[in-house]
């Protein structure tokens, strides 16, 4: 991975490079910053402990989720963090618990999409999120976080066909098209009926284009750097 970003931060010593691979040790992280990366996004999940043993294997813990993210912040990284709206178990207090997290370590990016079931895990048969309530959640996240970086997601798209519009209108201000080659796409499928598994990453961005143009808004292209 260090090569990998190292390469691309020679050839392209402009952009803004993401990671987007979990929980390390902190000299992973470092070695990765060094290496070039600048931003890393690893989602808290939830600010309640119980719950979140509750939706994790044992070996995972909660303690080290937010080691984790306390170190990829003081090495220097933009953090970005979040959670799954309407996740099993979930309570309105749980998401009044991450609200009050998310005001204390003022994260660079906050990711929130809602909860949609996949057929091979046991939350398979468990009801999705709802669209409204994950769009409150992001108005509520721009007025207490108003500089942040709040993605529109693909999972909001996938449970309303009008969800990554409604979360630009809410306060969201970053989309991301699915760049990824169309053959490998199915392999890392986190939920069932995901969108623009089947478009070209052309199509993909000329399709956000669009939608974007007709409630007043147009996509630039840049680094988008958080600014305090």
């Amino acid at each position: 991975m260090c090569a990998i970003v190292s390469t691309i931060r020679n050839k392209f010593p402009d952009c803004a490079i993401t990671l987007s691979i979990g929980e390390k040790s902190r000299d992973t992280y470092q070695k990765l910053f060094d290496a070039g990366a600048n931003r890393f996004l690893l989602r808290h999940e939830t600010a309640n402990k119980q719950l979140y043993e509750k939706l994790h294997p044992s070996y995972q813990k909660f303690e080290n989720r937010m080691k984790c993210l306390q170190d990829l912040k003081e090495i220097g990284y933009q953090v970005g963090t979040g959670m799954m709206i309407g996740a099993p178990f979930q309570t309105m207090e749980n998401l009044a618990e991450d609200m009050v997290f998310l005001s204390e370590f003022k994260p660079h990016m906050v990711g929130m999409g809602p909860f949609i079931p996949h057929k091979d895990t046991q939350f398979k048969d468990e009801k999705a999120g709802d669209c409204d309530l994950v769009i409150l959640c992001i108005a509520l996240v721009r007025i207490m976080l108003p500089n942040v970086l709040l993605p529109a997601t693909t999972a909001l798209g996938t449970i309303d066909p009008f969800g990554r519009e409604k979360g630009v209108v809410a306060g969201a201000n970053v989309i991301m098209p699915n760049l990824s080659p169309r053959d490998v796409r199915k392999k890392y499928l986190l939920y069932d009926n995901k969108i623009c598994t089947g478009e070209e990453a052309g199509e993909c961005r000329n399709c956000l284009n669009n939608r974007l143009k007709k409630i007043g808004y147009e996509i630039t292209i840049d680094r988008g750097d958080f600014t305090p």
